[in-house]
C-alpha cells in the first residue's frame, strides 16, 4: 500500500496540469487539492495487477482553435466572481458543462489555467502539455466553424500546429461542433472502428493515416520525415511554436526562448532529433536552415513534404560539431562524365560509381567550368557493419540510400613524390599532386535511393566507411 501511495503522489505532483478547474464552482485548484481528493480511492490491494494513478485521477481537457481575441485568462478567472466575459468565457463554460455531463470533478483548458505572467511556470506547461493530454481521461474537442462532419475538412482546427499533438496524445477524444452538438453518437471518437466517416475525414483533412489516430500514437524521435509532413502545413501565432509544439510528437525537450525567433528554434528541435540516431530526420530536400556550422539541418517541417519513402536501416551515430553534423557514412566515389550540358544554371547529371560501373546516379548540379575541381561520391547511409572471421566488413543493402556528397579540389602542387626534409629532426614533407576539402552534401538534394544489381546485400572493405561533417 505505501509503495502505491508512493507511486500516486509521484504521479500526481509531476504528470497532471499544475492547476485544474474545480467544476462544481469554477474555481482553480492546485495539485495538492487534487491529490488530496483522489487520494482516498488508492486501493489497498491490487491482486489483478491493473491499478495505475491515471486511471484514478480523472480529469477533462479542452482542445479548440483559440479566438484572436476575448479568450479568458488566468488573473480574470482567479477573481472572486470570474471578471472573464465574453465569447471566450462562454466557450470555457460551454466546455465544463459537457464535462460535468460526463461526470468529471476537474477541467483543463489552456486559455487560463496558465499563469502566463510566470516565465518557470509557463515554461514547464509547454514541456509538459503532449503528457498532460495523454494523461487526461476525456479531450473535448470544439470545432468553431463546423456543423457536420464533412464541415471538418474546412475548420481551422485541422491546420494549427499546437492541435496536432492534441489529436495524437489523448486515448479519448469527442468531438463538438459550433453548436456544442455532438458529431457522433460514440463514447470516445478515437476508439471506433477505423472505417466510421469521421475517422475518414480526420484523416483527409490533416494527413495523417486512421491508424495512426485510431490506435495509440506513441511518441519518439522516429519517422521523422513522415511526422514532420503532418506538421508542414499547419500554422502557428508565435513562429517558434512551430518548433515547441512538435517537442511532445518527437519525445524531446527544449528550452522554452520566445524570441529566438522561428529558424532558431526548429534547428534546437531537430539537433535534439538527430541526438536518437534516427535516419529519417535526414530524409528531406531543399535548402537548409541557416545553421552555424551544419548544411544537414533542413528549414521547417515544409522540407519533408514529398520526400520519397525509404527503407533507411537502424540507427545512425550523428553527432553535432563545431565542423558540422558528423556521421560515419560509406563513400562511393562517382565517375565525372566527360560530356556534360553546356551553359550555365542547374543541370542534371548522370554519373557513374567508380566500385559498380552499372549504377548510374543522376544528380542536379550548378552546371560550369568549374566541375573539374570537384570529386564526386554517394555517401551510403543504410549500411551495417558485421563481423567476418577476425576483420569487420561494411553490409550494403540491394536498395541504398544516401546523399550525394562532393569536395573541392583546395591546393595543387606539382611535386615530386620522394619525401623532403623539413629541417625539423624526425619530420619529413609528402609530396602531394592533389589535395580537396571535406566533403559537403550538395546543396538542395535529398536523399537518393539506388538499386544495387546484387540482391539482397553484398560486402566491401571497412575501409569505404569515412566519418564526414555535413
Amino acid at each position: 500500500m505505501e509503495q502505491r501511495l508512493e507511486e500516486y503522489d509521484q504521479y500526481v505532483m509531476n504528470h497532471i496540469p499544475i492547476r485544474l478547474i474545480r467544476l462544481s464552482d469554477m474555481k482553480f485548484v492546485g495539485r495538492n487539492y487534487v491529490r488530496e481528493y483522489f487520494r482516498p480511492y488508492v486501493p489497498q490491494t491490487d491482486p489483478s495487477g491493473i491499478y495505475k494513478p491515471s486511471r484514478l485521477v480523472k480529469y477533462a481537457i479542452l482542445s479548440h482553435r483559440w479566438l484572436d481575441s476575448g479568450e479568458p485568462t488566468y488573473e480574470e478567472m482567479k477573481t472572486d466572481p470570474p471578471a472573464a466575459s465574453g465569447p471566450g468565457y462562454k466557450k470555457l463554460k460551454d466546455f465544463c458543462r459537457e464535462a460535468r455531463k460526463h461526470e468529471f470533478q476537474f477541467a483543463w483548458s489552456d486559455t487560463c489555467c496558465i499563469d502566463k505572467s510566470s516565465s518557470t511556470e509557463l515554461d514547464e506547461s509547454i514541456r509538459s502539455m503532449f503528457r498532460w493530454y495523454r494523461n487526461s481521461t476525456l479531450c473535448i474537442v470544439h470545432l468553431a466553424k463546423s456543423t457536420t462532419i464533412e464541415d471538418i475538412l474546412h475548420d481551422e482546427w485541422t491546420a494549427r500546429g499546437w492541435t496536432l499533438q492534441e489529436l495524437l496524445a489523448p486515448f479519448a477524444i469527442k468531438f463538438f461542433n459550433k453548436h456544442w452538438k455532438p458529431m457522433t453518437n460514440d463514447e470516445n471518437d478515437k476508439r471506433t472502428v477505423a472505417t466510421t466517416r469521421i475517422l475518414q475525414i480526420l484523416e483527409t483533412a490533416t494527413g495523417i493515416p486512421h491508424h495512426e489516430i485510431y490506435w495509440q500514437f506513441t511518441p519518439g524521435p522516429v519517422k521523422v520525415d513522415e511526422r514532420m509532413a503532418w506538421a508542414a502545413r499547419r500554422k502557428t501565432t508565435r513562429v517558434e511554436d512551430v518548433a515547441y509544439s512538435l517537442m511532445g510528437i518527437f519525445d524531446v525537450s527544449l528550452q522554452i526562448a520566445y524570441g529566438e525567433g522561428g529558424d532558431r528554434a526548429f534547428c534546437r528541435l531537430i539537433e535534439a532529433i538527430m541526438q536518437a540516431g534516427d535516419p529519417s530526420v535526414l530524409n528531406w530536400k531543399g535548402v537548409a536552415a541557416q545553421h552555424h556550422s551544419s548544411g544537414a539541418i533542413p528549414r521547417s517541417p515544409k522540407s519533408f513534404l514529398d520526400c520519397r519513402k525509404l527503407k533507411l536501416g537502424g540507427r545512425l551515430e550523428m553527432t553535432m560539431t563545431g565542423l558540422g553534423l558528423r556521421m560515419p557514412v560509406v563513400i562511393l566515389r562517382l565517375n565525372l562524365p566527360s560530356a556534360m550540358a553546356a551553359g550555365t544554371g542547374n543541370a542534371r547529371i548522370t554519373f557513374n560509381c567508380l566500385l559498380c560501373p552499372s549504377i548510374r546516379i543522376d544528380i542536379n548540379v550548378q552546371n560550369s567550368f568549374a566541375h573539374g575541381q570537384y570529386q564526386y561520391a554517394f555517401g551510403i547511409i543504410n549500411y551495417s557493419l558485421v563481423r567476418d572471421g577476425s576483420r569487420e566488413v561494411v553490409e550494403i543493402q540491394s536498395k541504398s540510400a544516401g546523399f550525394p556528397l562532393r569536395c573541392l579540389q583546395v591546393d595543387l602542387v606539382s611535386s615530386s613524390s620522394v619525401p623532403k626534409t623539413t629541417g625539423v629532426v624526425g619530420f619529413e614533407t609528402v609530396g602531394m599532386e592533389q589535395m580537396f576539402g571535406p566533403w559537403k552534401k550538395i546543396r538542395e538534394e535529398g536523399l537518393i535511393e539506388v538499386d544495387f544489381p546484387i540482391t539482397p546485400r553484398f560486402y566491401i572493405e571497412r575501409k569505404y566507411l569515412e566519418n564526414v561533417h555535413l
